[in-house]
């Protein structure tokens, strides 16, 4: 049996309405769960660019990216492979503030290179951005101080280098 991994597809299609709800209909009817979605205008605003993160193997990757191509909107479907690719998430997060863990929580914001963004007696909100990995590692050290709510975006990503999704050089 082949290894589920998580891999990142990215997809330049058309800003146009009902175009994302064909994409992501694409693998509700195949049964593929979708991790994180981002989706925006891109430099051209005739265009927007989704960025999927989902989990499969070799198969359900390559059944994705052909069926998606298929798809009249899109016009360009890549894998942004590990190594290839810069990824960044953001993530809000508020968490109990208390006199006797404020001065651990403000040491992780300083070693996260994160920003407290609102600041009350009793709850800081926290904006965190970077790899997903280094979210993971935010929330795990900040479960013991209480998480009272958090949101992430999910990620997004470009190619290292002169390389672009649409304009190949």
């Amino acid at each position: 049996m082949e290894k589920v991994n998580k891999f990142v597809i990215a997809i330049y299609v058309d800003n146009k309405s009902g175009v994302l709800t064909r994409v992501t209909t694409m693998f509700t009817r195949r049964g593929f769960n979708i991790d994180a979605l981002t989706v925006g205008e891109t430099e051209s605003p005739e265009y927007s660019r989704i960025t999927i993160c989902m989990s499969g193997d070799g198969y359900a990757r390559e059944q994705m990216l052909n069926q998606l191509r298929k798809l009249v909107n899109v016009k360009k479907v890549e894998i942004l492979e590990e190594g290839t690719a810069i990824k960044r998430e953001l993530m809000l997060i508020k968490v109990k503030n208390t006199s006797d863990s404020r001065s651990d929580i403000m040491t992780a914001v300083d070693v996260f290179r994160a920003n407290v963004i609102d600041y009350t007696p009793g709850e800081l909100c926290i904006e965190v951005t970077g790899d997903p990995s280094k979210m993971d590692a935010f929330v795990r050290l900040m479960e013991p101080f209480g998480i009272l709510e958090m949101c992430r975006t999910g990620i997004v990503a470009l190619e290292r280098g002169a390389n672009t999704l649409f304009y190949k050089k």
